[in-house]
């Protein structure tokens, strides 16, 4: 039974709903994982940092697909529903049009400054080659990866979120096996790497695309005419920029954090880190890929003034949400141990020092889910001020804060406490805003 935006959302209903979308974020997050496996493995180690100190420029670059996809498919849920699809569609296209001009200009300007980037991140001479070899191949494809992050918001909203994660299987796995091929059989290195990446980044921007325009699209989105609207352009991306903050901020911070590592631990510290984030981003997964999958619901029911139903699926989200990230912890810690050998077992030093930093950043899990879904909340309700200020305090203002000070206090250990003093500090941002602004939304 297809479940459609205007639907009411039990437990059951909410769960099937977003289930593509986390299945989504985690099949996104595994195929990253394999990247790391096949580096760290049969690339070596100061690759694997190589391509991890470079990684928070490219998520700044990628931020702008993040926004154009989650700002303007909030507008198009909206928009279907007030019950006005020519608009909505109008919307839809034009939002496609400067996603396409965007990454071409993010593609060259980030191919231009990539070096003197990559050593204002903390680069060594030794690390150089790698970097900037890994960088270029990537920022060749980035078109590709725009379109990726912007077709997954819309197929939600097209109601379907199974054939967004049909997209994401395949593109893990032609990643997987290109990675298999392009290192361990052919030992390109990372130029390999970045080669895989970046094609099964073209296979899930293009089968979207060829679905969008095929008669096999009965959904209400559609490509149509459509002139430049500067205001709705604008407003998709000033809601939308909470996403890209996001990204930006998650990009600051992954460079303050190597810098720091750099500091106390060298190679091995950002080496570290990076198992830390591959398997960081498992988890966090599950809360984004929810988020983002349950925004368009808020989305239509905000445009259709159905407060009842916003407060139901926000009530029921919470619940699901804070389960999770119980649920969550409770793995990350117990499997923190083989997490770490596949990565850096072949270094005992270098896997000491994973699993004691793993099992400290294992404390935010418990926090996190609760602030990404209040920004993720707001910007389906069009409110891209409110989203961005909370995106911006815990992705941003508060991380830098306590990268800088812990470290003062507790050295190394305080790099991966300042994950988990961020997050909980964070949760005070979001629950201010989530109370002040229910008698305006009334949810």
């Amino acid at each position: 039974m297809t479940i459609q935006l205007s639907d009411h959302f039990d437990y059951n209903r909410l769960f099937r709903f977003t289930l593509p979308s986390v299945l989504m974020m985690i099949f996104t997050s595994v195929y990253g994982m394999v990247d790391g496996f096949f580096i760290s493995n049969f690339v070596g180690k100061t690759a694997f940092a190589s391509v991890n100190l470079i990684i928070p420029y490219l998520q700044i670059l990628g931020g702008v697909g993040a926004m154009l996809g989650v700002g303007g498919s909030a507008l198009v849920a909206k928009t279907l529903g007030e019950a006005d699809i020519p608009r909505a569609r109008r919307y839809f296209t034009m939002m496609m049009y400067l996603m396409l001009g965007t990454s071409v200009v993010f593609t060259i300007a980030g191919i231009a400054l990539l070096r003197p980037v990559a050593y204002l991140f903390g680069a060594t001479d030794n690390m150089i080659g790698d970097v900037v070899t890994y960088g270029t191949i990537c920022l060749i494809f980035n078109t590709a990866l725009q379109a990726q992050y912007t077709f997954q918001s819309y197929l939600v909203v097209a109601e379907k979120p199974k054939f967004a994660l049909k997209v994401v299987i395949v593109a893990g796995i032609s990643n997987t096996v290109l990675d298999f091929m392009f290192m361990a059989v052919f030992k390109l290195g990372v130029v390999g790497a970045a080669l895989a990446t970046g094609l099964s980044q073209c296979i899930a921007g293009v089968l979207p695309f060829v679905w969008f325009i095929s008669k096999r699209n009965t959904s209400a989105l559609r490509f149509t005419k459509a002139k430049i609207e500067i205001k709705p352009m604008l407003l998709a991306c000033a809601n939308g920029s909470s996403e890209m903050l996001s990204s930006i901020s998650g990009a600051v911070t992954g460079i303050l954090y190597n810098l720091q590592l750099m500091r106390y631990a060298g190679e091995d510290g950002v080496a570290a880190y990076g198992v830390v984030m591959y398997a960081a981003f498992i988890f966090l997964g599950v809360f984004v890929g929810y988020s983002q999958g349950s925004a368009p619901i808020m989305g239509y029911h905000y445009g259709a003034q159905n407060q009842k139903e916003m407060r139901n699926v926000l009530q029921r989200s919470l619940v699901l949400l804070g389960a999770s990230g119980i649920v969550l912890t409770a793995l990350a810690v117990l499997f923190v141990r083989p997490i770490a050998s596949v990565f850096v077992g072949y270094d005992a030093a270098l896997f000491d020092l994973t699993v004691h930093a793993f099992t400290i950043c294992c404390i935010p899990f418990l926090f996190m889910w609760f602030n990404i879904y209040t920004s993720a909340f707001f910007t389906a309700l069009n409110d891209g001020a409110v989203s961005a200020s909370i995106s911006f305090m815990r992705a941003l203002v508060l991380p830098v804060l306590c990268i800088i000070l812990l470290p003062m206090i507790w050295e190394l250990d305080g790099v991966w406490y300042s994950l988990a003093g961020s997050e909980v500090l964070g949760v005070f941002v979001s629950l201010f805003f989530l109370i002040s602004k229910r008698k305006k939304y009334h949810y």
